[in-house]
């Protein structure tokens, strides 16, 4: 067992692409617009019309954009969603500087979680530095230094 990609509802392309792909540096890598039976029973949701969009980092797993056209009714991340939430889930991103990709962030569209880049000490762990943050949509993103 493998992992291909991550797959995120999105509420627009658009505005997704100017987080992740012109903010973080993200590339597309595809688009695509799914319908029909397979599609409505693949996501158990009538009517269902999605356009899909991959993006690839340098290395590792994409991330799927799944931007509902229809029905369009779906619901948003509470605004007072929490780290600890039973429903938080995070895509971790590794970066070369997390300092830098703070500032970045800072400077777009994202929603800190953590007070500021955290230095991990323990040698256990897989990376030195990281922070939490949400994108537009509020997905949690964990950026990480090796």
């Amino acid at each position: 067992l493998g992992i291909d990609h991550t797959a995120i509802v999105v509420s627009s392309t658009q505005n997704s692409l100017k987080f992740y792909r012109d903010l973080l540096g993200l590339k597309l890598a595809g688009e695509s617009l799914n319908q029909g039976t397979e599609q409505e029973h693949l996501n158990n949701v009538a009517g269902a019309r999605l356009r899909i969009s991959g993006l690839r980092a340098q290395n590792g797993p994409g991330i799927e954009f799944l931007e509902y056209l229809t029905p369009r009714d779906g619901r948003p991340a509470p605004k007072d969603t929490r780290a600890n939430d039973l429903w938080h889930w995070q895509t971790t991103l590794s970066a070369t500087s997390v300092e830098a990709a703070a500032r970045k962030l800072n400077g777009g569209r994202a929603r800190m979680i953590s007070a500021g880049v955290a230095a991990i000490a323990d040698k256990h762990f897989a990376f030195t530095k990281g922070f939490l943050a949400r994108d537009p949509d509020g997905h949690g993103l964990q950026f990480i230094e090796k």
